[in-house]
């Protein structure tokens, strides 16, 4: 009887495990727009920086990060807990913030697309007396800040894919989901600000072959961040897209739900379809609060 109770227990574990596991792929799927957009967001605010900081910084952003979820999780979880019917107004807030995010960064680029800033870059160069050190520590701030807002967004769009599960799989997903994705995405960020440093170390190389392959990297680093940028904006369209029309449902029942067009008969065709359609409120949304912004800025 003793074996079998223990065997029996085994049996538990083992589905609980399991149920945890299929809860945080899903969880870590659905926020997978948000995850590219963090990563880009990162890798452009901690690139730029003398070799021999770049490695220190991500680290110290790292770990602002894990702190930022060691908050958030419990005040998710326990939101979650006593105020269930306020995690969908705050996905929707993200949501507006990430489309208008990605909105400022275009109007920004376009306002200004003659207009370069070198300023900050001067000063360095020509005041031997900067504080270097505090300019990085002011720089690492608003990473983290940054980083807050996106781990906020993360952590609450993973809370809704588990939200009626038991209390106990909510709180672990959610850790398991903090954890992997400030490893995974600050470990990406390493490895990329480090591209350039490699490929100078394989130029220094004698054989022709890893000679060549250091060009290539030296050549793929700008390249990576400059699209990292592109894809990260467009997640943020996608996904803060996605997360109003899913939150409309919620609130307002449509004949058909703006977060399921079933236009085609074809899977993927739906699919590329909704995404265009969450993609283009997005940009909609974005737009409109940047222009309501940018005339209240004007005004005064």
């Amino acid at each position: 009887m003793a074996a079998g109770s223990l065997l029996a227990l085994f049996d538990d574990i083992a589905t609980l495990l399991d149920d945890i596991s299929v809860m945080s792929k899903i969880a870590v799927k659905k926020t997978a727009g948000v995850l590219g957009d963090d990563l880009a967001v990162n890798a452009e605010q901690v690139g730029n920086l003398r070799a021999e900081r770049e490695l220190p910084v991500v680290w110290a952003v790292a770990k602002g990060s894990l702190l930022n979820k060691l908050i958030i999780v419990p005040i998710v979880l326990l939101a979650s807990l006593f105020m269930p019917w306020l995690i969908t107004p705050v996905l929707m807030l993200g949501g507006v913030y990430l489309c208008f995010e990605g909105a400022e960064k275009i109007w920004h680029a376009i306002a200004h697309r003659n207009t370069k800033d070198h300023s900050q870059t001067r000063a360095l160069l020509e005041d031997s007396n900067v504080d270097l050190l505090s300019l990085e520590k002011e720089r690492v701030k608003g990473a983290i800040r940054t980083d807050f807002i996106l781990s906020l967004e993360i952590i609450v769009i993973a809370l809704s894919t588990v939200q009626q599960a038991p209390f106990a799989k909510q709180a672990v997903v959610l850790s398991i989901v903090a954890l992997g994705v400030t490893f995974a995405v600050y470990g990406l960020v390493a490895m990329i600000v480090k591209i350039d440093d490699l490929g100078l170390y394989f130029l220094k190389s004698a054989t022709a072959a890893v000679k060549s392959l250091g060009g290539f990297l030296l050549w793929l680093a700008p390249v990576l961040m400059k699209t990292l940028t592109v894809v990260g904006t467009l997640a943020m369209f996608l996904v803060g897209g996605g997360i109003l029309t899913h939150g409309v449902d919620h609130y307002i029942a449509f004949g058909v739900a703006l977060s399921h067009l079933d236009v085609f008969s074809n899977a993927f065709a739906n699919g590329l379809s909704q995404n265009i359609f969450n993609g283009l409120i997005g940009m909609l949304i974005g737009a409109a609060v940047v222009a309501v912004f940018t005339t209240a800025s004007d005004k005064r």
